[in-house]
Order: C-alpha cells, then sequence, then structure tokens
C-alpha cells in the first residue's frame, strides 16, 4: 500500500520539523518533503495536530506473560520468580499464550511500540502471534540447562533452532538466541550457546545482574561477577543484549564497553522487585548502548514505553541529585535507536528516515496534559501520563488508527483472557 502522511509536526534525526510530509511504498520510507515523481497514494493520513515519531523498540520483555499481570506483586525476587512466576507459567497452555501475547501487543500499540526483543518459552506461537497483528518481533526461545540437565536444555535449543529455520525468510521477524541467566544456565550449556550463535551468527539475549541475591549465587560458585562469569564463556559480544544490569561493578562496565555489548534498562520492574536502580550515567558516559525494555506485565505491570521514559527521565536525575543527567534527548534515543541497533534491525527502524521501513507512530498534540507541547522529545518523556497513540503503522501496515486496533480482535482477546485468568 502507498501512504502519503502529511502536515505532521514529525521528529527526524537532523530535528524536528513542522508540516513534515513522508512517502511510504511497500512498507519502505521513500521520500520526506519530496514529493516523489508520479507516486500515486492508496491512503492519506492528514496528521495536522499530530506528532510523528519513529516507533518506540521494546528491547527487553516477555509478551506470553501479559495474563499473569497483578498475580504476583510485593514478593522478594526468588519468592515472586520461583514460587510464584514460574508455577503460573507452566499453566499457560500454546492457546493462553497467543491471547496473553495478543492482549501485550494491544497495549504496545496505544503506547506506541512497533517492534520489541521477547523471552519466550511458546515456539511458533510467538511467531504466529507476530504475524498475525503484524508487530515487528526478535524472538528468542529461554534457555535452561547444565551439563547434569543437558537433555532438558537440548531439547530448548532444538525448539530455538526450529523456529529460527522455519522463519527466518519472514521480513519483520528476527532471531536470537536466549541463555536466560548465569544463575540458570551452567558454564558448559552456555558455551554450546556461544558456538551456536556463532554458527548460526545470531545475537545473544539475556538477564544479567539483576539481583543481589544473583551476584551472591555467582561469586561462590565461580568466583566470578556475573559479567566475568558470562565473558569467560562467550556470552559478551557486539550483539549481544543484557537486561537489567543493577549491579554492574566498574571493571564490569569496562567489560561491557570493550565488547560491545547492549544493556536494556528495565527500570519500573527493577524498582518493582525491590532490585534497585542500574546506573544508567555511569554506563552513558561508558560509552555502552543503553536502550529500554519494559521487562513483562508480571513484573512491571505494564508495557508502555512512555511510562518506561518518564521513569528514566525522572529517577536517575533524583537518584544523583543532578537535573542534568539522562536528558529527555538521550531517553528518547534509548527508546528508538539505540533500542534498534541492539537488536540488530537499525538499517530497518528506529529513525524517521528515507530508505528505512515506515515504523511510525502519530499522538495527538492536543491531549490534554500534553498540549502545548514544546519540545517533543521531553514532552515524551515529561508529560505523557496518560498518553496514547491516534495511529500506528509497522513495515508499512496500518495496526491502529485513530485508536482503533486493525489487526486484533479487541473483544475475542478480552473473552480469552478472561476464560484463561480462571485458571490462577
Amino acid at each position: 500500500m502507498n501512504i502519503l502522511i502529511k502536515n505532521a509536526f514529525a521528529v527526524l534525526p537532523e530535528g524536528s520539523k513542522e508540516n513534515c510530509s513522508v512517502w511510504i511504498k511497500d512498507g519502505m520510507i521513500i521520500a520526506i518533503d519530496n514529493e516523489p515523481q508520479g507516486f500515486s497514494a492508496d491512503k492519506t493520513i492528514d496528521a495536522a495536530d499530530k506528532l510523528l515519531i519513529p516507533g518506540f523498540v521494546n528491547a527487553h520483555t516477555h509478551v506470553h506473560m501479559t495474563a499473569l499481570r497483578n498475580r504476583a506483586d510485593d514478593l522478594g525476587f526468588m519468592t515472586w520468580l520461583f514460587d510464584n512466576v514460574m508455577p503460573m507459567e507452566d499453566k499457560l497452555t500454546d492457546d493462553d499464550a497467543y491471547w496473553s501475547i495478543q492482549l501485550a501487543f494491544m497495549e504496545m500499540l496505544q503506547s506506541g511500540t512497533t517492534s520489541y526483543l521477547d523471552m519466550h518459552m511458546f515456539p511458533d506461537i510467538m511467531v504466529k502471534a507476530a504475524l498475525d497483528a503484524g508487530m515487528r518481533a526478535v524472538l528468542s526461545r529461554g534457555l535452561q540447562g547444565g551439563i547434569d540437565t543437558f537433555e532438558a536444555g537440548k531439547k530448548r535449543l532444538e525448539q530455538a533452532v526450529s523456529d529460527i529455520n522455519k522463519y527466518k525468510d519472514m521480513p519483520a521477524i528476527s532471531f536470537m538466541l536466549a541463555p536466560h541467566a548465569p544463575y540458570t544456565c551452567d558454564e558448559y550449556y552456555l558455551k554450546v550457546i556461544s558456538a551456536l550463535a556463532d554458527e548460526l551468527h545470531l545475537g545473544i539475549h539475556t538477564h544479567l545482574s539483576e539481583s543481589l541475591d544473583e551476584q551472591n549465587t555467582i561469586k561462590q560458585r565461580y568466583n566470578m561477577t556475573p559479567a566475568e562469569f558470562y565473558d569467560s564463556c562467550g556470552i559478551m559480544r557486539s550483539n549481544t543484549v543484557c537486561a537489567h544490569c543493577v549491579y554492574l561493578s566498574e571493571s564490569d562496565m569496562n567489560l561491557l564497553a570493550e565488547r560491545g555489548v547492549s544493556v536494556a534498562h528495565n527500570a519500573a520492574s527493577n524498582m518493582k522487585l525491590g532490585n534497585g536502580f542500574a546506573d544508567v550515567p555511569a554506563l552513558l558516559e561508558h560509552n555502552i548502548n543503553v536502550c529500554l525494555g519494559t521487562d513483562s506485565s508480571a513484573s512491571n505491570n505494564n508495557l508502555s514505553m512512555l511510562r518506561e521514559m518518564q521513569l528514566v527521565s525522572l529517577i536517575h536525575k533524583g537518584t544523583h541529585k543532578n537535573a542534568t543527567t539522562v536528558s529527555a534527548s538521550e531517553v528518547f534515543d534509548m527508546a528508538t535507536i539505540n533500542g534498534a541497533k541492539a537488536l540488530g534491525i537499525s538499517d530497518k527502524t528506529g529513525e524517521i528516515r528515507v530508505g528505512k521501513c515506515a515504523d511510525l507512530s502519530l499522538f495527538d498534540m492536543n491531549s490534554v496534559g500534553f498540549y502545548p507541547i514544546g519540545d517533543p522529545k521531553s514532552a515524551l518523556c515529561y508529560s505523557s501520563a496518560g498518553l496514547r497513540a491516534d495511529t500506528v503503522i509497522v513495515n508499512g501496515k496500518v495496526l491502529l488508527e485513530k485508536g482503533e486496533f486493525k489487526t486484533i480482535d479487541e473483544e475475542r482477546v478480552r473473552y480469552e483472557i478472561k476464560k484463561l485468568v480462571k485458571k490462577f
């Protein structure tokens, strides 16, 4: 479909621009403010009084867990994970997961998210859900195992590879390998994953230094920090995304910077589970690529990148007692181009630029609490409470239009989720 977006207030790589027009053909941005010869629009979107931005990139989540929202709150991290969340996850069928994922997409679209990196446990279903909804997805089957439990770990690896082989040619779907965490994967298993990542030319998606329990466990087992342990197993590399990173030492940060690792900051989840704050200003000082993730609805308890941006823009100013640290412009980049770089899709998304895919979100600038907009990046970080996207386009396809889902049956999702929650 050929789409013309006209009269937008657009956030472009070179700065904000009023009365901007964007031409889209075959899912790609083919022109900005310079009408291509012979272009005929199948659809024209008049974006007067609308803010046009690149779609947000959620760089760490578990969308199959959305139905577990508000089910295991006010608990310590290990109790939350092993005694509550994992037992509930085990009750989810493939059908349950599908509808839970669709609910996640509804929430992500309403907050302007177009791409996400997911760690999951539902092969085939994750791809089907993303394709049905039209989301851009980087998928990674969660991997746990060790030399003493290798058959179970091997099965998870086989599931991951099966998905990769079956769906590797899908234009909006890509893959990473996902060792769950240093405390659920031993040295042997991690080296198997590292070798497979080399063989398949894949990135790695994992949890790192999320809690003090993790720090102490890995120190006792290996006399190393989790980051050092991962590095000894070949996990730390330029296409690795480490979620959380709350307890990195100075030497850990130097290691991540040297290896080119990206950090997915999950402010809400880390606060809610009592794990603390990643030192984002220090990460930035080390020139580490910092992006943003929501984590799951079981720990956040929502999937709004706007809310995550608000928190990140504020908490580090408070904890560092410095009003200039972690600026709105830096946070906007974390939520867009930095996330795209971390996921290995910056050639496709993360900016409004000719030659990139049309992954775009429009917000009504007249929304109460958002108006007057002033600087758009500041507005998104500091004035977006209650804000919802008006229109969202992914890969040139309209998924949300004037607040209405075009690829998701909202009523059916609510019906299925209502049935599902009776299990809990």
